[in-house]
């Protein structure tokens, strides 16, 4: 697993709300071809209660980003720096003991390939209630019964009986949904998920987001949820941050960056979607391009490539200097603040209704 480094001159997490603060976050992946910069700089705080939602396309470090949180990484092959703090505890070098009682009890991660996740040799069943053991010293007995019930609770029909069926046994919706009771038998106060809702149809999903909200509710949990869904976000973030190519380019409240955007890349995100009750004849606008590659990533802006409003800025900025992204609702751009809003207002908005 990785041992974090802690940088120098990083600031400390700001805001007595913070539950979760992350700082100046950067991994680094040594591969044959090169290094490869998957998280390059990255700052959020998540307080308790809240939900912090993070959108981009593939590869724009989302996973890595949070994997890193939990120190899930191979020490062999990533290099991270950056400051992490739970619940005012400094994760930077924090021994695998000491991780390992955070995992799964105070912090546990719905993971995005459940087939992946889950070992194919033990039950399902096993599986769940084995960290509510670890965690809680509970008997056999009391964890099985526990894993039952949240197997009921995620929907899963019959839970005593696929208590001891195999993953191979469950379809895929449903090795995610045994995924998610995994990660809520310990009820965490930090709970990470990354594309927990992909494999299941819209009841379910309806169902499984119902239930985190619950959670939260119930139990005041900060929550990171990872998804290509910005209608899931929509209705389950408080806040949301948008990445790409390793860096955070928007932040704001959800219905800001949604209603209001302010980057040519969330720009881009928001048109390339279908609009419910829009012309089924309308084409999509997709983002021209393709996403950078991290061995070496475009100097100053990372999306200049891409962007279409890259000759509004003078002196080449976009292409030489890297835009820096504020606290607080901000965006990491070199267009003026009354270019953004032409360029919404004119171009954008109508194409987002």
């Amino acid at each position: 697993m990785t041992t974090l480094t802690k940088t120098e001159d990083t600031p400390a997490p700001t805001g007595p709300g913070a539950f979760l603060s992350v700082r100046d976050l950067r991994v680094r992946f040594s591969t044959e071809d090169g290094i490869v910069n998957a998280v390059d700089g990255l700052s959020f705080d998540v307080e308790r209660g809240k939900t912090l939602g993070i959108v981009g396309e593939s590869g724009s470090g989302k996973s890595v980003t949070n994997l890193t949180i939990l120190g899930l990484h191979n020490s062999k092959t990533a290099a991270v720096d950056g400051e992490i703090y739970l619940d005012g505890k400094e994760l930077v070098g924090s021994s695998e003991k000491d991780l390992e009682k955070i995992r799964g009890n105070k912090a546990a991660m719905i993971f995005q390939d459940p087939l992946t996740a889950l070992s194919p040799y033990y039950t399902v069943g096993r599986q769940i209630a084995e960290p509510y053991r670890k965690h809680t010293g509970a008997s056999k007995k009391e964890a099985k019964a526990r894993a039952i019930e949240m197997l009921d609770k995620v929907g899963i029909p019959q839970p005593a009986t696929r208590f001891n069926d195999y993953p191979h046994q469950f379809s895929g919706g449903m090795r995610q949904r045994a995924m998610i009771a995994m990660a809520l038998i310990c009820d965490p106060d930090l709970l990470i998920a990354d594309e927990p809702t992909t494999a299941l149809d819209v009841t379910v999903q309806a169902q499984i987001l119902d239930l985190l909200k619950d959670l939260q509710q119930e139990f005041g949990s900060a929550i990171v949820f990872i998804t290509h869904d910005l209608g899931v976000i929509a209705n389950m973030a408080d806040d949301l941050l948008v990445m790409y190519a390793g860096r955070a380019v928007e932040r704001g409240s959800v219905r800001e960056v949604l209603h209001t955007p302010k980057h040519p890349y969330t720009w881009g995100l928001l048109s390339s979607m279908p609009r419910l009750g829009g012309d089924i004849n309308e084409a999509l606008t997709p983002i021209p391009g393709s996403p950078p590659s991290l061995l070496n990533p475009p100097s100053g802006c990372a999306f200049h490539p891409r962007c279409a409003f890259k000759d509004q800025v003078s002196d080449g900025r976009c292409s030489g200097d890297r835009p820096t992204l504020p606290s607080g609702r901000a965006a990491a751009c070199h267009l003026t603040a009354e270019q953004k809003q032409t360029i919404f207002i004119d171009q954008i908005k109508p194409r987002l209704g």
